[in-house]
């Protein structure tokens, strides 16, 4: 069993000091309840900021600070960060390992052109994944759970997927029904971390959330901060694939030639 504490946080607004001792707090009492993974909001220091003259990093600040973390409480740690890559930045989603080790690190493939995401940042154009205790698994952020192509390759290696988002709360009923959509499609477990409360004008609703391979939320919260903790069990999707073998009908060679409109 893999024990994971998901933390719907309140970011404080491009405040990275403040955000990681309220983070550390929280790993402290994870720790404690014997997590094995921690994880952490989209841009979990800054909040969903576009002002990168400010969030980016050149010298892994938040790497470094997350990896003494991870090594102090004893845990793996997935934290949401901003990458300088030069004219734009990359939004990125680092875990790192109990020894301080990075065991993946995922720039968003999408990003969220309708906030003008796109105008700061560019797209990330690979997936990632890493195994923790027999479990493998494969990070996403926020508005790549619109675009389940992405998924359904990932599914191909992974046993669960970890979403970290900061996801408003006026579209909150897209994001629970676009999680559950993803975990039943795929057979796989979805760790869903969102922020909650108020931040540049926008409120969050968190809804964060851990849903089983045949699609059960088995816990959730909203409209508050707190920690989510539960208990994944590897052969649980091994279980539910074996049992209602949907993937075994997928025709990936059909489906490519329909996209390049080939008969």
């Amino acid at each position: 069993m893999i024990r994971a504490a998901l933390y719907q946080m309140p970011i404080c607004w491009e405040d990275k000091e403040v955000n990681y001792k309220k983070a550390e707090k929280q790993m402290d009492k994870a720790g404690r309840g014997g997590a094995d993974l921690f994880l952490l909001p989209e841009m979990s220091f800054t909040g969903f900021s576009m002002h990168t003259a400010v969030t980016k990093e050149k010298d892994d600040e938040t790497i470094k600070r997350m990896m003494d973390c991870a090594r102090r409480y004893h845990m793996a740690v997935g934290f949401g960060w901003v990458k300088d890559c030069g004219e734009k930045s990359e939004n990125h989603y680092t875990i790192v390992g109990k020894m301080g080790e990075i065991l993946s690190d995922y720039a968003k493939i999408h990003p969220f052109s309708y906030m003008k995401e796109d105008a700061c940042f560019q797209g990330g154009s690979q997936l990632s994944y890493f195994t923790l205790q027999g479990l493998t698994c494969s990070p996403f952020i926020c508005y790549d759970l619109r675009f389940p192509e992405i998924f359904q390759i990932a599914s191909g290696r992974a046993q669960a997927f970890i979403v970290a988002a900061n996801w408003p709360g006026r579209r909150a009923e897209h994001w629970k029904s676009l999680l559950r959509a993803r975990a039943i499609e795929n057979q796989v477990y979805v760790l869903a971390v969102n922020c909650v409360g108020e931040m540049d004008g926008l409120m969050y609703t968190g809804d964060s959330c851990v849903i089983g391979p045949e699609g059960t939320v088995l816990c959730s919260l909203s409209a508050e901060e707190g920690l989510l903790e539960w208990s994944l069990a590897p052969e649980a999707v091994r279980e539910c694939r074996e049992g209602f073998p949907v993937r075994q009908d997928r025709r990936e060679a059909l489906y490519e030639r329909l996209r390049e409109g080939r008969e």
